[in-house]
């Protein structure tokens, strides 16, 4: 049988049909059946990745896939979560099967090599025709009452950030043809963009230590606002305390990249906010887990998000973040 005559129960069969434990009744029924473990909550999430519009269509198959998982991990990891399960819907054009007939399997091989990593079951989803779209809905669990949420952040707070924030958006200009990096430089970029690492580890060590978290992946403006509307408070954010990789530094402080790290977005680090006596012990984790945690900021009184530069003059920008119904 030819790969562009696959039937859906095939295509689910060959590619994304895996053994899996502690998941009473998994794919090949009308539904999954799962018993969440004693004393827990569940934490759920859905994403939906549409080519054109979230991705290029000529994506690496494989890198989409991991991705697709991935934004959903950093979803977890922003509630403090263990992520445990996840459906996946995916939406194949006839045309992308029959151009790229190892498509399907690239894509599987992505999305359930992390899902492996995280030792994450896939226990359904659906597969059906037309234009490219990833539908990935993940179910964590977490001790009851004790998850992160972004409307806990108190005036006094340290703002902190994981890792280096607009490597994924300088990626974005370059493929759109705005700016021009060296193969260097795209190399790195393209690694933030396509397989993003989700700080999940890091979620959940915080549980306990941190008042508020939210993942990045619409752009630190933005997110950090979700925080502040959400808390009922306002911010002050030093620009130069914004990590940022070595390719970035060497854009600043231009408007492009100042749009790049501050509002691009898709990186899918974590910012959250923790009262000062916190500090010593979040530095522990970060050199335990050996991943970057910067104070960026600090939690004001108020209502509003400032940035400012190292003279303390406001720095302004249009752009807060990515819109999903803009043009």
């Amino acid at each position: 049988m030819s790969e562009s005559k696959l039937s859906e129960f095939d295509i689910i069969e060959r590619y994304f049909k895996r053994p899996v434990t502690g998941v009473d009744i998994g794919i090949g029924d009308d539904a999954a059946v799962i018993s969440p473990t004693p004393n827990m909550q569940l934490a759920v999430s859905t994403d939906t990745l549409v080519s054109g519009k979230h991705f290029f269509a000529d994506t690496d198959p494989y890198k989409l896939g991991y991705k697709s998982l991935a934004v959903n991990l950093s979803d977890m990891a922003a509630m403090g979560a263990k992520p445990r399960w996840v459906t996946l819907s995916l939406t194949l054009s006839e045309n992308l099967v029959e151009s790229h007939p190892t498509w399907v399997s690239e894509f599987a091989n992505g999305f359930l090599e992390l899902a492996q990593t995280y030792q994450i079951a896939l226990i359904g989803g659906d597969t059906t025709c037309g234009a490219l779209n990833i539908g990935v809905q993940i179910i964590g669990e977490i001790e009851i009452m004790r998850c992160l949420r972004r409307d806990g952040a108190k005036p006094g707070d340290d703002i902190w950030v994981s890792g280096h924030l607009g490597g994924a958006a300088l990626a974005l200009k370059h493929l759109l043809q705005e700016i021009k990096l060296t193969q260097h430089e795209m190399d790195a970029c393209l690694r933030a963009l396509l397989t993003p690492t989700a700080r999940v580890e890091l979620g959940q060590r915080l549980v306990g230590l941190a008042h508020s978290a939210i993942d990045i992946s619409d752009g630190l403006l933005a997110d950090l606002g979700h925080i502040l509307t959400s808390s009922k408070c306002a911010a002050v954010v030093t620009l130069e305390a914004v990590p940022c990789s070595t390719v970035m530094k060497q854009y600043m402080p231009s408007s492009l990249a100042l749009e790049c790290l501050l509002a691009g977005g898709d990186d899918y680090e974590l910012c959250f906010t923790a009262p000062k006596k916190n500090r010593s012990e979040i530095e522990r984790i970060a050199q335990l887990l050996q991943v970057p945690l910067v104070i960026i900021g600090e939690i004001k009184h108020g209502t509003g998000l400032s940035v400012i530069d190292t003279e303390g003059k406001a720095v302004t920008m249009v752009k807060k973040g990515y819109d999903h119904f803009a043009s």
